[in-house]
Order: structure tokens, then C-alpha cells, then sequence
């Protein structure tokens, strides 16, 4: 159903240039059919324009011909990668296409062979089960390779941003905002309009907070390599912010009770500012298919005291779930327009 749509449904290969087309400084190179890049840029690059990022996805393809495809594309790959190494980038991400694993180039013995630039192999072809998201997780595991364990700096990376999604910055200043309740800086934000020597820094940090529980694998991945301990999600809804808060301070090692109890504080100045919308009649319909996203409505409704009937007003709700107590105030916003429309 079109209401079921989502901007992170898609190829493993989309999922994987979600990521590594944020490292600003690097380049991005497809290798497979020009219609795989083609494809991708535009969508990124529209996807870029409704979040008013005017910038344009540094993407290369290998342009993989009917002769390629027969003969093999290993040639087409390394002439590629000279032409990219000329343009002297701080790193290459090489990421295969369905094509390319299909007739079997190996790409990792080609990108081993270039020195002088890190080359990276991530793999991308997902025509054997991949997934939007698995094509994201290989693309941070494969990037964290560029960071070797070092000395702690007591900071925390955020790990895995929706960088498709309209509120990403939104969202990622609501969780600063709460990990400073806490006196806690963040990082990096990996990755997301990150320049390649940052990464550098990743395994450094005291904690990584994970944008959802999709991305645990890249969490284990990162506390086995760097030692660093996670928090597996966002916080989600008016009742996830004070759980956040909790789980951060625990795995830090630090009291949370002053922040939490600023955080109850703005919660309720939060339900005091709507508290002409009490008892008006609404329906969510149609709810998103995030399971967690509709507990996350009704928890606002109950706090509200909101009377949710099949026959009241239908209010929006958002396909990725309200992050933090912000996210929710932008939400009422909109419930409040439609209520007194």
C-alpha cells in the first residue's frame, strides 16, 4: 500500500550510499551498470534538495558494457579507480552491484592493489537476500575499518543516522541535547557529513548511541573492535527520554537523577502547553507499520488525556516514530493545527 511506503525500503546498495556519499571528502565508486548510479543519484540528490542540502552525491560509475558483463569488468574497475586516485580523494568506497557478483570480479584483489588512498571494499550486491538495511550496516562496519582502538576522550558517537529521513538533524539535536543533560559531548556523528580523518577518532569514544535496534550488529561489531558499549535506539515518544537517559548513564557509569529530573520537568511543561487539546477526538488512521511508532502515539493520547475513537478527527502520524520530547512537540504541533482547523 502507498501508506506503507518508506524512504528506507530499497536495494542494499542504496542503503549502503546513504552512508558513505556523507563522507564529504571521499568518493564513491559504483561499479556496476551506469543505470545503478544513475538510479541512485537521483534519488539521493533529491533526497538531498527536500532536506535543503544543496550538494551533489560524489558518485562515479564503472559503466560496466554487454562486453564487461561477458568478459569481465575487473579492467573497467581499475581504470576507474586511477581515474578517482587522480582526483587525489581522502578515501574511495568501492561498492559492487548485483552485476558484479553475479560474474565474479574480484573487486577486493583490484582495490587491494591501488596504494597512496585508502580504497574500501563494501559489498552492496543484494540480490541474494540483501536489504536496504543490511547495505547500511556493511557500510559503517566497512568504514570503521579507517579507525584503529586508541585512548578514550569521555565522548559519544552517534552511530547509524537515517540520513534519508526529513528530521535528521532534528533528531540528532534532541539526542545532544540529552546526552548534554548528562555532560556528555558528543563525538562524531558516524556518518553523517563526517571528513574522513574524523573517523579516525571513532574508537575513542566512552559510548555509542544507536539510531535504532536494526543497526546492533554494527554495535557489536564496534564493541569488539574498539571495546565500546551501546545503547541500541533513540529515544522514542514522550516515555523513551527518561529510559535513555537511564541507559546512557548506566553503561557511563554516572548518577542521571538531576537529568532525568530536568527532563520530567519539560515533559510536563510539555503537556501543560497542550493542554487545550485535552479531550478532543482522534483517530489514527492509517497507523504507520512501525509497531513502535503507534505505541508511541498512544502514549501521547493518554498523556494528553485525547479520546482516540474510530469516529474522532484523523491527526497525522509520522512513518519513523516522534525522537525525544522534542519530536513529540513538533507532532502536537501538527495535531494541533488539524484539531482547530
Amino acid at each position: 500500500m502507498p501508506s506503507n511506503l518508506c524512504r528506507f525500503a530499497g536495494c542494499t546498495l542504496t542503503g549502503a550510499l546513504s552512508v558513505t556519499t556523507h563522507v564529504r571528502d571521499a568518493i564513491t565508486v559504483v561499479h556496476g551498470p551506469q543505470g545503478c548510479t544513475h538510479h541512485n543519484f537521483s534519488l539521493l540528490h533529491a533526497t538531498s534538495l527536500d532536506n535543503d542540502r544543496l550538494t551533489l552525491p560524489p558518485l562515479v560509475s564503472t559503466g560496466l558494457s554487454e562486453t564487461d558483463v561477458i568478459f569481465g569488468g575487473e579492467g573497467a574497475l581499475e581504470r576507474t579507480l586511477d581515474e578517482v586516485i587522480a582526483r587525489n580523494p581522502r578515501a574511495v568506497f568501492v561498492l559492487s552491484t548485483c552485476v558484479v557478483d553475479t560474474i565474479g570480479d574480484d573487486v577486493g584483489m583490484v582495490c587491494g592493489s591501488r596504494t597512496g588512498v585508502p580504497v574500501i571494499v563494501v559489498p552492496t550486491a543484494g540480490f541474494l537476500g540483501g536489504s536496504f538495511q543490511a547495505g547500511v550496516n556493511n557500510a559503517l562496519n566497512a568504514l570503521a575499518g579507517l579507525a584503529e582502538p586508541t585512548g578514550g576522550n569521555g565522548r559519544v558517537n552517534i552511530i547509524g543516522e537515517k540520513n534519508l529521513e526529513y528530521e535528521v538533524d532534528e533528531n540528532f539535536a534532541e539526542v545532544s541535547r540529552l546526552l548534554a543533560l548528562l555532560d556528555l559531548p558528543v563525538n562524531i556523528r558516524f556518518v553523517h557529513d563526517l571528513a574522513t580523518d574524523r573517523i579516525a577518532s571513532l574508537g575513542a569514544a566512552r559510548l555509542n548511541v544507536l539510531r535504532d535496534p536494526s543497526l546492533i550488529p554494527v554495535g557489536e561489531f564496534l564493541r569488539e573492535r574498539f571495546g565500546t558499549p551501546f545503547v541500541p535506539a533513540y529515544p522514542v515518544g514522550i516515555s523513551g527520554s527518561i529510559g535513555f537517559l537511564d541507559a546512557v548513564a548506566g553503561a557511563c557509569g554516572i548518577d542521571s537523577c538531576h537529568a532525568v529530573d530536568s527532563e520530567r520537568a519539560l515533559q510536563q511543561e510539555t503537556i501543560n502547553d497542550f493542554a487545550d487539546l485535552a479531550g478532543a477526538g482522534v483517530s489514527f488512521a492509517p497507523l504507520p507499520p512501525d509497531p513502535e511508532g503507534n505505541r508511541a502515539a498512544q502514549d501521547i493520547a493518554q498523556a494528553l488525556r485525547l479520546d482516540v475513537t474510530s469516529s474522532g478527527r484523523p491527526v497525522p502520524v509520522p512513518v519513523t516514530p516522534p525522537i525525544g520530547i522534542t519530536g513529540v512537540r513538533r507532532l502536537l504541533h501538527r495535531w494541533r493545527r488539524v484539531l482547530h482547523a
